[in-house]
């Protein structure tokens, strides 16, 4: 017999994503979340740009292949259509990477533009 604690239809014990910090959910609904924290800068003809990239390390996502949610603190293309810049994925390098090729995709407008160093 195996021992464990069951969370739902899932044994946490031997589940491979499952978290010592995990086991405080006391309900899936909680969506209870490590938070994870990157920055890196976006280079502008203008100027750069920093962005702070926040990753949420779901225990018992809603999808369950997608434990891993990264979104950028700034929204992108302000003048036409703003979009925040977001990323998810089974893993941490696929939610990350994702969320920065976004950054990537379209300019940033807004007033944070430091002057490029010359």
């Amino acid at each position: 017999m195996r021992s464990g604690v069951w969370c739902g239809a899932k044994q946490a014990y031997n589940d491979p994503y499952m978290k010592e910090w995990g086991f405080a959910q006391t309900n899936p609904n909680e969506e209870l979340a490590q938070v994870h924290y990157f920055s890196m800068k976006k280079h502008q003809p203008n100027g750069e740009v920093d962005f702070l990239i926040i990753v949420k390390e779901f225990i018992t996502p809603k999808e369950p292949t997608m434990h891993f949610f990264a979104q950028a603190d700034k929204e992108t293309n302000q003048h036409t259509a703003p979009y925040r810049p977001c990323g998810w994925g089974k893993t941490m390098l696929e939610a990350l990477s994702e969320c920065i090729r976004a950054i990537h995709r379209f300019p940033y407008e807004g007033t944070e533009i430091r002057a490029a160093k010359a």
